[in-house]
C-alpha cells in the first residue's frame, strides 16, 4: 500500500445525542502540511466532529484513518497514540503550578524518588522554543503569572510534546491581540512546514483568509462543502454557513419603543472594553454582538457590576450612576443574567425557591430574618410565566433538565423587577422548546416595557428579537445596524467581522 495523501480521512461519520444529530455523515480529509478551516454557525456540529477524532465519544459511527490506516478512537488516549493533538479554547491550567509542571504533568521526569530539576528545564525550554517563548519565560514561573497570549503558546507546545500528526485548534486567538496573532500565525506556519496536518476552527473570516488552505463549512450537522481557499469569499461562506442567499435573508419590521432609559459614555475596563457609548429605550431589545474576544461580555458584566469600571458613565432613568458591584446595580434596576448557569448563575445543589429568590432576599427579610412564605406569590408567578418543570419549588436544582434550569435562572433575575435585563446567550445549552418560550418571554417583556441588551452569537437568535445590533470588536463598538433599514444574519456576521459597508450607523 502507498502513502496515504491524507493525513486524516474521516469518512460519513455521525454522532447521535437524545432527540439530536449532531454530526450527520460528515466526511473529511486533512492533508499533511494543510492549514484546513473547520466553519460554521454554533451548533453546527464543528466541535462534536473534533471530540469525535480526540476520542471524547465512543459511540459515534463512521470510519476514521489516520495516514491511510483505519483506527479506532473511543477515548482521548487512543487519539493521543494515534497522534492527534487537541489546543482547547478552555484551557486546561494549573495556575498555582510552574510553567514546566503544567508542560509535563504526568510525564515529569525523575532521578529516583525526586523529581530531575534539571532535566525537567531542560525538556521544558526545548518544548518553549517550539512556540518562540524559551527566551521570554523562565519555565519555573507559576502560570498565574503567565499573560493569557503566553498561556495559550503553552498549551499548544503542551500538545506539540507528543509529536501530533493531526494538530486541532479550536478559536486560537479568541483572547489575542492583532499583533499576538500574527505571531501565533508565523507559529502555525513553522508548524505546517513540519508536515503536521492542522485542523483550525474559527470565526473570523480575516483569519481563515490569511491562514488556512482549504476550507469546510458544515450545516446543521451536515457537511455543505468542501473548498480551496482562493475559491472563495467572505460572502461565500457566509451564504455557506446560514443557507441562504444574501438577497433572500432581509428581515424587516416595527417595534414600539420608548424613552431612552440608560445611558452609557465611555465605559471603560482596561484590557478589555474601551470608550463604550450607547442609548438604551424603553421597551427595546438591543442586540450585541462581536466575535470571540470582542469584550461582548465583558461589557455585561461591566454594566451590572459585576466586574471592574476604570470610568465612564452610567445614567439609569436620568441618575448617574458610580458602578461599584453587582448588588448596587441591582438595586438600582439591572440585573444581569451570566452566560454560564451553572459556575456563575446558579447554586445547583440548592432548590429552585431558594435559587429564584436568592436575589431578592432583602426584600423578603424583617428584622434580618429571611421569611421565604413572602416570595411564595413570586414564585407561583415565575414558574406559570416560564412554564418551569416539574411544578416544584422544592425539587434540587441539579435534577432539573438544562432548559428548565435556564428558566430558573431567569426566573432568579426577573423576580427583582428590573428596568434593564442583561442577557448573557440567554438559550445556550437548551433544547428547541425552552428556546421558543424563552424568545416568547423575551419579546413580551419588552413589549410591557423592560428594556433588555441580548448579548448573543446565535445570529438566528440575534436577528429575531433585536430592535437594533450593536456590534463590538476588539473592545471597542465599532457600528450598529437597525431594523428599519434591513439587517440579516449574513450582515451581522459581515459586520462582526470588520467590513464596513454594511453598518447603519459607524462608531
Amino acid at each position: 500500500m502507498g502513502e496515504s495523501a491524507f493525513a486524516l480521512q474521516m469518512n460519513e461519520v455521525s454522532k447521535q445525542f437524545p432527540g439530536t444529530l449532531a454530526v450527520n455523515k460528515v466526511s473529511f480529509e486533512v492533508r499533511p502540511g494543510e492549514v484546513h478551516a473547520l466553519m460554521g454557525e454554533n451548533g453546527a456540529g464543528k466541535s462534536t466532529l473534533m471530540k469525535i477524532l480526540a476520542g471524547s465519544y465512543a459511540d459515534y459511527t463512521g470510519e476514521i484513518l489516520i495516514d491511510g490506516k483505519p483506527v479506532q478512537l473511543h477515548n482521548p488516549h487512543q487519539a493521543k497514540s494515534e497522534g492527534v493533538g487537541m489546543v482547547y479554547q478552555e484551557l486546561s491550567i494549573a495556575y498555582n503550578r510552574s510553567v514546566e509542571e503544567n508542560m509535563f504533568a504526568g510525564n515529569i521526569p525523575t532521578k529516583g524518588i525526586f523529581v530531575d530539576q534539571e532535566a525537567l528545564r531542560k525538556q521544558a525550554l526545548a518544548s518553549l522554543a517550539k512556540v518562540k517563548l524559551e527566551d521570554k519565560i523562565d519555565p519555573g514561573t507559576e502560570m498565574k503569572n503567565i499573560s493569557q497570549h503566553e498561556s495559550q503558546l503553552i498549551e499548544m507546545a503542551k500538545v506539540l510534546n507528543d509529536n501530533p500528526k493531526i494538530l486541532v485548534m479550536d478559536e486560537p486567538t479568541s483572547a489575542l491581540s492583532s499583533t499576538e496573532v500574527q505571531m501565533l500565525f508565523d507559529i502555525i506556519r513553522e508548524i505546517k512546514k513540519q508536515g503536521v496536518a492542522i485542523v483550525y476552527i474559527s470565526h473570523h473570516l480575516p483569519e481563515i483568509f490569511e491562514v488556512a488552505d482549504r476550507v469546510t463549512v458544515l450545516r446543521d450537522g451536515k457537511k455543505i462543502d468542501t473548498c480551496d481557499i482562493k475559491d472563495v469569499d467572505n460572502k461565500t461562506l457566509v451564504e455557506m454557513m446560514i443557507g441562504e442567499k444574501i438577497d433572500d435573508f432581509v428581515r424587516s419590521g416595527d417595534s414600539e419603543t420608548g424613552d431612552v432609559i440608560l445611558k452609557v459614555e465611555n465605559l471603560t475596563h482596561y484590557g478589555f472594553v474601551h470608550n463604550i457609548s450607547f442609548q438604551l429605550n424603553h421597551g427595546e431589545i438591543l442586540g450585541i454582538v462581536g466575535l470571540a474576544g470582542s469584550g461582548r461580555t465583558e461589557l455585561g458584566r461591566c454594566l451590572s457590576g459585576a466586574d471592574k469600571v476604570d470610568y465612564g458613565t452610567v445614567i439609569l432613568d436620568d441618575e448617574a450612576i458610580t458602578v461599584k458591584s453587582m448588588s448596587q446595580m441591582l438595586e438600582k434596576g439591572i440585573a444581569y443574567l451570566s452566560e454560564n448557569r451553572k459556575t456563575e448563575g446558579l447554586a445547583l445543589r440548592l432548590s429552585n425557591k431558594n435559587n429564584i429568590l436568592s436575589s431578592i432576599i432583602s426584600r423578603l427579610s424583617r428584622f434580618f430574618f429571611f421569611l421565604p412564605k413572602k416570595g411564595t406569590p413570586i414564585l407561583q408567578d415565575q414558574y406559570e410565566k416560564l412554564t418551569i418543570y416539574p411544578h416544584d419549588p422544592e425539587i434540587t436544582t441539579s435534577n432539573l433538565s438544562g432548559g428548565n434550569q435556564q428558566k430558573v435562572l431567569l426566573a432568579k433575575w426577573l423576580s427583582t423587577k428590573p428596568k434593564v435585563l442583561i442577557l448573557d446567550e440567554p438559550t445556550r445549552g437548551v433544547d428547541v422548546g425552552a428556546k421558543k418560550l424563552i424568545h416568547e418571554t423575551i419579546v413580551k417583556l419588552a413589549e410591557e416595557g423592560l428594556s433588555v441588551i441580548l448579548l448573543s452569537s446565535d445570529l438566528p437568535e440575534l436577528v429575531a428579537l433585536s430592535d437594533r445590533v450593536a456590534v463590538m470588536r476588539q473592545g471597542h463598538l465599532i457600528g450598529e445596524l437597525k431594523k428599519e433599514d434591513g439587517f440579516d444574519e449574513n450582515k451581522v456576521l459581515l459586520a462582526a467581522n470588520g467590513e464596513r459597508g454594511v453598518f447603519s450607523v459607524e462608531y
